[in-house]
């Protein structure tokens, strides 16, 4: 294969929620609702925001709140540092869904996506990546979670191809964002590749989504942007952003049009901030593609 192809384009940046986070993850746009979910993880809380009042809610979790991922039945499951927990805004009441075991309680959610058969894959890790005993997991409607990657420092980037048969996750440390393709409805799977080898583009891979035409989008932690990229890795169209560290990314609005941006104030000084006044919002852009609806956990 020819060298990857790296491109720039400039590209609107809007201000979707002025809200400051310490550490933005997660989003994930609920159609029914027309709305975007989201969480800071350092806070901690969850929060939404009604497109079409403007208005973010924010409810305090009781943990560090790693991830939320829509749940069919109605509510919202959120990944937080002891289990999975089922939400419902309405009632605002939160249960625990799944305890994680005693193995590394030290440990915390952090990515986490639901694939287009309802099963929900989610990520543990030591805070802070200070040691690699992270993984990744998929939890099936019934059933125990099946540990699929061990060893993992930062588990980040979870989405999944359109046809719902390969699966893309990144190592934050390691610098690359690779494709992995499933062999049968079991956890088997193999590594195909790089989609985004070390030091081609700025940053460091954080959250990704995948909209309708393959492309892999991913928020470059510490790059200040977001990158498209061609699911074979041939190439790749860098969009600037106006902060250094945004962490994750997904589309929504009523025509899937609209790619919402987490980012984060973690770790910037007081300098930095200042030159960063949009640290920690929610941003979006709308590059020209569309994004797929995202599934919701069947469980």
């Amino acid at each position: 294969m020819h060298s990857p192809k790296v491109f720039r384009r400039e590209v609107r940046v809007h201000v979707a929620a002025p809200c400051e986070n310490v550490l933005g993850e997660s989003p994930v746009w609920s159609e029914c609702e027309r709305a975007l979910y989201w969480t800071d993880i350092r806070t901690p809380a969850l929060f939404r925001l009604d497109t079409r009042s403007g208005e973010v809610e924010r409810w305090s979790m009781p943990e560090l709140a790693g991830s939320v991922v829509l749940r069919g039945s109605g509510g919202v499951i959120v990944g937080l540092q002891s289990g999975l927990y089922s939400f419902h805004p309405g009632t605002q009441s939160l249960d625990r869904y799944l305890e994680f075991p005693g193995r590394h309680p030290d440990d915390r959610t952090n990515d986490a996506r639901c694939d287009r058969q309802g099963r929900l894959w989610f990520t543990r890790m030591r805070d802070f990546g200070k040691a690699s005993t992270g993984g990744l997991y998929r939890l099936d409607a019934s059933g125990d979670p099946v540990e699929l990657i061990s060893g993992v420092t930062i588990p980040n980037a979870i989405c999944f191809s359109p046809d719902g048969q390969r699966f893309y996750f990144a190592d934050t440390p390691k610098d690359s964002l690779d494709a992995f393709e499933m062999t049968g409805t079991g956890p088997s799977f193999h590594r195909l590749g790089a989609v985004i080898p070390p030091a081609l583009v700025p940053g460091r891979p954080d959250g990704a989504t995948v909209d309708c035409e393959g492309y892999i989008w991913n928020a470059r932690f510490g790059g200040g942007s977001i990158v498209r990229s061609a699911p074979d890795g041939s190439d790749h169209v860098v969009y600037p952003l106006p902060v250094s560290r945004p962490t994750s990314c997904s589309f929504g609005g009523d025509r899937l049009d609209r790619l919402y941006i987490t980012t984060a104030r973690q770790g910037l000084d007081a300098a930095a901030l200042a030159a960063e006044p949009l640290a920690g919002a929610l941003l979006a852009i709308e590059p020209g593609v569309r994004g797929l609806p995202e599934p919701a956990f069947a469980g």
